[in-house]
Order: C-alpha cells, then sequence, then structure tokens
C-alpha cells in the first residue's frame, strides 16, 4: 500500500525538490557496495553520464516485481565530489574521521562511490548491483561488498532488534533531509557507513541479563531498560544525542550479514542524517566515551573494518547532471514535481510497504 507523501522544503526560487529512495519500509536483502573510481577523465565521464541514468535503470529492473520495493540510493565521498562536480561543496561534506581509543579503533578506509541497494527479494537486488557494473564497472573499483538480509523479527545476530529508535512520518524530513540551512544542497542527505565483526563465540558467553545492560534494552520484548537500572555505557545511552533540550535522531537501516563457513558474523551500519555530526558525535560517545573511558562496551565483542562518509544528492540533481557536465558548480535544477512533495520512498516516487 502507499504511504503519504512528505512534504518538500523548497528552493529560494519555489522549486520543489525529488529526493533519493533514502527512506523505505525495512527490506528483507539488501547490497551494500563501496567503489573507488578509476584515474582519468574517461572514468570521470562515465559516472557522470551514469548519474542521470540510474534511475531509469532501476525502474528497468524493479518493473520486474513492483511489489518487491527495490530502491537505490548513490552516495560520495569528499574526494569523488571534488573530481566530479567542482569546487561547491555541500557545507559538511569531509572524509571520515578515524577514532582511535586503546584497542577501539573505528578505521577509514577508500571509498568514492557508495551503492545502497534495497528490496524485499535478493535477486532483484543482485540484478541491480549486476547492471549498474555492467556499466561502471571498467570506471570503478570495488573495495567492499555486503550482501545483508533481515534475520528473525529485524534482529541484528547478536540477538537485538535494531532501529527501534528510527523517526517516523514528518520527523524524516527534519531528521535526513537537508532544508535552507544549505539551500543549494536541498532535499540531499549524509550517510555514514561502517562494517562491524561480532565475536558471537564471545558474546554469547554472556547471560541475557549482561547483555541487556550493554545494549540497554530488553531483549525478548525490545522495551528500553528504566535509567536506574541502565548503565551510562549502555549503547543506546551513548548513541542518544540530545541539543538544546531535543533529541537529534538519524534514520539507520542495519543489517546483518555473515559467512558461517569463515566464522563471519557482522552488520552493516548505515546512519542517514542532516548532518554529519550527530552520526559522529555517537562514535565519539562509542569509541572514546561520555564522559571519556565511558565507552560503549558493545565494542569489547564488535570491530569496525570499514568507515566511510558519504553525501546522497537529490534526484534531482542527479537527473540534471550529464557526461560533459564541467566541475564547477552544481548542475542547475530544471525541473520540479507535479505535486509539490518530497518523494523519498523510491525512484518512482512511492514508498513501497509490505
Amino acid at each position: 500500500m502507499k504511504s503519504d507523501l512528505i512534504s518538500t522544503p523548497q528552493t529560494g526560487t519555489g522549486t520543489h525538490i525529488v529526493a533519493q529512495a533514502v527512506v523505505a519500509p525495512l527490506s528483507r536483502a539488501a547490497i551494500f557496495l563501496v567503489a573507488t573510481i578509476n584515474p582519468g577523465p574517461e572514468n570521470r565521464a562515465a559516472i557522470l553520464s551514469f548519474c542521470g541514468d540510474l534511475a531509469a535503470l532501476s525502474r528497468a529492473v524493479e518493473f520486474r516485481d513492483i511489489e518487491a520495493g527495490l530502491s537505490c540510493v548513490i552516495g560520495f565521498g569528499s574526494e569523488a565530489w571534488d573530481r566530479l562536480f567542482g569546487t561547491r561543496r555541500p557545507s559538511n561534506l569531509h572524509s571520515f574521521r578515524e577514532i582511535r581509543a586503546g584497542d577501539r579503533h573505528a578505521v577509514a578506509t577508500p571509498g568514492d562511490l557508495l551503492f545502497h541497494i534495497r528490496a524485499k527479494r535478493m535477486d532483484l537486488c543482485f540484478e541491480l548491483a549486476t547492471q549498474i557494473m555492467a556499466r561502471i564497472g571498467d570506471a570503478v573499483t570495488t573495495v567492499d561488498e555486503v550482501h545483508g538480509f533481515r534475520y528473525f523479527d529485524d534482529r541484528d545476530l547478536i540477538g537485538f532488534v535494531d532501529g527501534t529508535e528510527n523517526p517516523r512520518g514528518e520527523a524524516i524530513t527534519e531528521a535526513v533531509l537537508i532544508g535552507g540551512e544549505d539551500e543549494a544542497f536541498m532535499g540531499s542527505t549524509y550517510v555514514i557507513v561502517q562494517k562491524y565483526l561480532h565475536d558471537i563465540e564471545g558474546w554469547n558467553k554472556l547471560s541475557t541479563e549482561q547483555q541487556e545492560r550493554i545494549i540497554g534494552r530488553t531483549k525478548l520484548s525490545d522495551i528500553e531498560l528504566d535509567d536506574s537500572v541502565k548503565p551510562t555505557s549502555a549503547h543506546n545511552a551513548l548513541t542518544t544525542i540530545v541539543e538544546d533540550g531535543k533529541e537529534i535522531k538519524i534514520l539507520r537501516d542495519n543489517m546483518p550479514f555473515g559467512q558461517v563457513g569463515t566464522g563471519e558474523f557482522g552488520t552493516y551500519f548505515i546512519g542517514y542524517s542532516r548532518s554529519p555530526h550527530t552520526i559522529e558525535k555517537m562514535l565519539d560517545n562509542m569509541f572514546l566515551g561520555n564522559p571519556p573511558g565511558n565507552y560503549d562496551r558493545l565494542l569489547d565483542f564488535s570491530r569496525a573494518v570499514t568507515g566511510n562518509l558519504f553525501f546522497v544528492p537529490s534526484a534531482t540533481f542527479l537527473d540534471n547532471v550529464s557526461g560533459d557536465s564541467a566541475a564547477a558548480e552544481p548542475p542547475p535544477i530544471k525541473s520540479q514535481t507535479s505535486d509539490g512533495s518530497l518523494r523519498i520512498g523510491s525512484l518512482k516516487g512511492e514508498i513501497p510497504h509490505e
């Protein structure tokens, strides 16, 4: 069924911006593909040309099963943005900031492009990823590829429900989409991704009560622990960001992944936010501690092996990019929606639901 579309912010000229498919229901399958752009002007031109074609390519694959809710988001790293689009930059775009604290390490790893592909069916995700790489494979080098899956009732492999506190309805726009604070890039967002590997054997040696105190929620019912019993080092305590008395939300779409034969069990963290500052503050609290030393004990069992920050421009921006675009200014916006809605559910303007 269709959800109500979320109202759009407008540019100073009154133009409505269409966002990429940042918001979608939790999917059964996802592919996270990170790549670097190969040197050479021909590779830069290939990526620029591809930007305007991604929506049509996604629709072609999506049409095989409209009800499966296939969507794709593309994001650009800081250095890639300069190479592709020039010196006019999103105001908060920078490289991922590495964090070190004792044995805890939030690593920064290479990445120019992120493709976040989601659907109810992995075969559709796989087909779209295949078609994307068939188109740009010669221009990029893949540095990370993760195939995620839904695990029971939206649980992580450590057994807890993930994403409970995601914003809903109109709150999504405020949490995720850039507004008048960076008008040239309204309807865009930032995304941080990290690939975490879990010590499942060590985690499972803990009692349920010990695990609950680390996470800050009950394992079976997913109810937040009362502050009187929840440690200040609990994961959900350290990742709750309050500014001027108001909690600042982000949108998570984390997915479990793993390979039983090699003993790899993990979570792919992906968080969308109106400003990267919110997630960066969460990571500081987790790895450094708040106050310093009061770190997230989940990191005793989970290790980050990748880390990237990407900028996700609006779909309107992408539609106006061409292979011969000059890398000097963002491409001009030449179209707007007919109904003044910010269509953030899919590249076709609908939010698919199960």
